[in-house]
């Protein structure tokens, strides 16, 4: 029996275009989010088509999670997801927003579906802030053209994060001068989030 097809929530890259396109961090997430997280103006479309289409960009939620000073990073195993970014080192988590993510449309719910997709890969055992900080786009990247981030920040209160899935390997917390010298075995989406480190966690 094969499994369901997974739908993925899109937006058209037009929009993207029409609000002001970009490449690296925007640091004015507000400016696209409302218009990005309309009714109107997102849908869902087959996973399978939307990886090879760049006329649409899927909407992925990712968040750093911080403590202090230093940021989570895993290294993706061979069960992830998405085999383009296997054993490639991260300092983002989440995913894909499908159709069981009811409540995409508001900000506040939208962190509530964040929160949803990061908790099917992490068990996050203390309190925290969760915050939007920026958007990220990439489109000298194979995954990145076909993609666009909303940076979360999870501000935790203790330092007490454990895996839940196989595909997350290496889990440790690091500093911004312990990520650089990791910098080249990232994914691009990592590398641009470390480069501005300071300013996302400020």
């Amino acid at each position: 029996m094969n499994a369901p097809e997974e739908n993925v929530l899109v937006v058209r890259r037009s929009l993207l275009d029409q609000l002001g396109n970009f490449h690296g961090l925007n640091f004015e997430p507000e400016k696209y989010l409302a218009a990005l997280l309309s009714r109107g103006n997102n849908f869902f479309s087959p996973r399978v088509q939307a990886e090879d289409d760049p006329t649409y960009k899927q909407i992925i939620p990712y968040a750093l999670l911080a403590f202090e000073n230093k940021v989570l990073y895993y290294v993706r195993g061979k069960k992830a997801g998405e085999q383009r970014l296997v054993a490639k080192g991260s300092i983002g988590i989440g995913g894909h927003m499908n159709e069981t993510d009811e409540s995409l449309f508001a900000l506040n719910e939208q962190a509530a579906g964040v929160e949803r997709e990061v908790n099917e890969e992490i068990k996050i055992d203390t309190q925290f802030e969760d915050r939007i900080v920026a958007l990220l786009n990439d489109d000298t990247t194979e995954v990145g053209r076909v993609h666009l981030g909303i940076v979360h920040v999870f501000d935790l209160a203790e330092q007490k994060v454990e895996k839940r899935e196989a595909m997350i390997t290496n889990l440790a917390f690091l500093t911004r001068s312990e990520l650089m010298a990791r910098r080249e075995s990232l994914e691009s989406w990592s590398q641009i989030c470390v480069d501005s480190l300071d300013r996302l966690l400020s």
